[in-house]
């Protein structure tokens, strides 16, 4: 077994760098997007008529069920919530 030091988790998880780069991506959002929700203080029932999604998918997305929503779906989800998006690119090296 090899100590292998990870700049993230997600790099850590992923097999591929590009994997990585989209957990990153679609934690970041799901964390925001439910950052937002919860400071609604609306029922589940609420927020899904808010975001235009149905209940059982407002659950999965206030639970943290990450692996349930592409980077697509997050963007369109935060859009829908009226969070500003800003993507920031950086060289890596």
């Amino acid at each position: 077994m090899s100590d292998e030091i990870y700049g993230s988790v997600w790099d850590a998880l992923a097999d591929t760098e590009q994997e990585a780069a989209n957990l990153k991506a679609r934690s970041a959002l799901l964390f925001e997007i439910r950052k937002a929700v919860q400071g609604w203080g609306l029922s589940q029932e609420g927020a899904a008529k808010r975001l235009g999604l149905t209940r059982p998918r407002t659950n999965d997305l206030l639970r943290g069920k990450l692996a349930k929503f592409s980077l697509d779906a997050l963007v369109n989800i935060a859009a829908a919530a009226r969070l500003e998006i800003e993507i920031r690119v950086k060289d890596a090296a």
